[in-house]
């Protein structure tokens, strides 16, 4: 059986992506490289990860499309699950995530917002989904 386990974001620098995650969600850092191009938090099951774009192209001889430099979001998430929506949107945008979209219930009953992480990373903040 395939077990997912990690999600890895490529960003500009790696600290200050886990220092975003530290401060506004009260994450904990994992571990770093030494060289500081690759780091994990501790986010339960399934690791969130971060690695330097450098690394990235090191990667990818073709290359890849890089989210921070996009105006736009890329088409993909990190959903972020927690009981109360409304704190924690705030706490990401006092740390420097910029809004897209603020707490709203949805008809089936989950609570959702948007933001940007300052890596340029698309955050879905929730509650739950009961059912």
């Amino acid at each position: 059986m395939v077990k997912f386990g990690y999600t890895i974001a490529y960003v500009s620098d790696v600290n200050e992506a886990i220092s975003f995650f530290e401060k506004a969600f009260g994450m904990v850092r994992k571990f770093v490289t030494e060289e500081g191009d690759y780091g994990e938090l501790d986010t339960g099951e399934t690791t969130l990860a971060f690695a330097s774009h450098e690394l990235g192209a090191s990667n990818f001889s073709g290359g890849y499309v890089n989210g921070s430099a996009s105006d736009q979001p890329l088409g993909i998430e990190i959903a972020l699950v927690t009981p109360d929506v409304s704190v924690i949107h705030a706490s990401a945008l006092e740390n420097g995530a910029k809004e897209l979209k603020a707490p709203q219930e949805k008809p089936w009953g989950q609570v959702v917002s948007y933001v940007r992480a300052p890596s340029g990373i698309l955050l879905e903040l929730c509650t739950p989904v009961t059912g």
